[in-house]
């Protein structure tokens, strides 16, 4: 995490179209979504929500979920 008093402040990207843009160029030589969060992040000061709608989710719902919701249409 970066100390929040910075010596030089970064440059904001509040534009969803430039933000999506950034990702995109970013994601191409990253291995994860976490590398590209890791980056923009470490380049950027951006709109965490709306990073976050970018990126694909990195962890699929649990299996009980499908289950549990699965046995409540019956019951």
């Amino acid at each position: 995490m970066l100390n929040a008093d910075l010596p030089e402040p970064r440059p904001s990207l509040t534009n969803p179209g430039l933000i999506a843009r950034a990702v995109a160029h970013l994601g191409q030589g990253a291995g994860s979504s976490a590398d590209v969060w890791r980056k923009l992040t470490d380049s950027y000061a951006v709109d965490l929500d709306a990073v976050a709608a970018l990126l694909p989710c990195a962890e699929p719902e649990p299996l009980w979920l499908t289950v549990r919701a699965g046995q409540r249409r019956r019951g």
